[in-house]
């Protein structure tokens, strides 16, 4: 198992940037894909962007936020980040940070980020 513990969200005008960040509780070697998804009101949860934690840290991205979004790690410290740029209003969710370590997955408990003037 693994706990994860976001951080990093909040209240953003459109145009600018937040980074999210995701700890997790043990060595993020064991895990095989970390990634984040998003919860708006009344929507389904959708996935933002996941990367590969070994094999060279490949990544994607939702359509919606290729270009604006960067997803990495730190294996050193355990953590995955999200820079998100160029936020709009339609980004306001909350964030939930998920690792898969076949065949389960584990979430964090997310962080709301808003997008309004």
């Amino acid at each position: 198992q693994v706990q994860l513990v976001e951080s990093g969200g909040g209240l953003v005008q459109p145009g600018g940037s937040l980074r999210l960040s995701c700890a997790a509780s043990r060595s993020i070697f064991s895990i095989n894909t970390m990634g984040w998804y998003r919860q708006a009101p009344g929507k389904q949860r959708e996935l933002v962007a996941q990367i590969t934690i070994t094999s060279g840290g490949s990544t994607n991205y939702a359509d919606s936020v290729k270009g604006r979004f960067t997803i990495s790690r730190d294996t050193a410290k355990n953590t995955m980040y999200l820079q998100m740029n160029s936020l709009k209003p339609e980004d306001t969710a909350v964030y939930f940070c998920y690792a898969r370590i076949f065949p389960s997955n584990f979430w964090g408990q997310g962080t709301q980020v808003t997008v309004s003037s």
